[in-house]
This record gives C-alpha cells, sequence and structure tokens, in this order.
C-alpha cells in the first residue's frame, strides 16, 4: 500500500472541537481539557502502523521535554477497528501503558473528529497556538522506516522551541507520510 501524505490546507483555522473517550484514563475528554497553555500538538496515530512504531519512542521523549513548557500533546486513533483490531480501544490502551504515553490516547470511533482535523495520515500532526490557531502542520523529521534517517523529531522539536520562545516561526512545513487512515467503508 503506497504511502499517504498529510492533507494540505492552509494554516489558521481553529481547532474543531471534541469529546472522546481516552483509552488510557477510561475518562471522555474534550479539547478545552486537554489544550496546552502556550500550545497543542494534535496527532492522529494507531498501533499498527509501521510509521508510527518506528517514531512512537520520539513520540513520547518530545512530550516528556515539552509538557512542563505549556505544550500538550493529544493522539487520538480514527481506524475502523472492525477491519484493523490490532487498532482496538482495548489495544491502544496497552500499547500506550507499553509505551509509557504521558498524554492521552483518544479514541475517535465515529471518525468524525479525523474528518474534521482533515487528517489523512498515521502519523499526521497539526500544532494550534494558545488560542487553538492551527500554526503547524506536517512532518516530525525526514525519518522513515527503512530510510536510515535517524529519529529526532527535528522538525516539531525545532518548531516548539520558536513557540516556547514566544515568536513567529516560518519554518518550512514538510507533509508528515505514513498509512492511511482506515476509514470505515460501510458510512
Amino acid at each position: 500500500m503506497p504511502a499517504v501524505e498529510t492533507t494540505s490546507i492552509p494554516l489558521g483555522f481553529r481547532a474543531p472541537d471534541f469529546r472522546l473517550p481516552d483509552t488510557i484514563s477510561g475518562k471522555d475528554l474534550c479539547l478545552n481539557d486537554l489544550k496546552g497553555e502556550k500550545a497543542t500538538v494534535v496527532m492522529f496515530i494507531c498501533n499498527h502502523c509501521p510509521y508510527v512504531v518506528h517514531i512512537k519512542e520520539q513520540l513520547v521523549a518530545m512530550a516528556k521535554d515539552y509538557q512542563s513548557k505549556g505544550i500538550s500533546f493529544i493522539a487520538i486513533s480514527s481506524n475502523d477497528v472492525s477491519r484493523y483490531p490490532a487498532d482496538s480501544p482495548e489495544k491502544m490502551k496497552v500499547f500506550a501503558e507499553e509505551n509509557k504515553f504521558t498524554f492521552p490516547y483518544l479514541y475517535d470511533e465515529s471518525q468524525e473528529v479525523a474528518k474534521a482535523y482533515d487528517a489523512a495520515c498515521t502519523p499526521d500532526f497539526s500544532i494550534f497556538d494558545k488560542d487553538q490557531v492551527c500554526i503547524y502542520r506536517g512532518q516530525l523529521d525526514s525519518s522513515r522506516p527503512r530510510n536510515g534517517k535517524p529519529v529526532t523529531g527535528e522538525d516539531i522539536r525545532n518548531f516548539l522551541e520558536t513557540v516556547v520562545a514566544n515568536k513567529i516561526s516560518e519554518a518550512r512545513q514538510i507533509p508528515s507520510i505514513g498509512c492511511s487512515i482506515k476509514w470505515k467503508t460501510n458510512v
């Protein structure tokens, strides 16, 4: 299956609100509960995607490095679990615990949140400022499974540094690449 890129849309859109179950805590959480003081990183991921598996340690490390600096991280899985049972909420919880997630891992069963965010692939990243306006949509870094480049989180880390410093970044934003979101076919 060919890799899919993040959908190219203009920055500046407001983060769509949501209320989704957190597979870790068992609580329903909304964007307002989770948004960061300085910024919020919304990541569409899943358990089985080799692109996500390739970067999962960096996601956890990056969250640990920036959560204390006013940056919130939210992971959402929107895959059709009837066709991809490895992405079920029960297995999401196990995946989050095994990888020591310090951020919620939400389940978007209806796939409405993925559609509202124009998410296309896993991983798919959007960063929103303190007012919930999109200021970044792109890749974690240039590492991909089998390309030999180290996973550093460089693109998002560099961008978050400008946010923490209260500066506006003109960083070039390269689309993320990964597996397509597994959309329900009976909808």
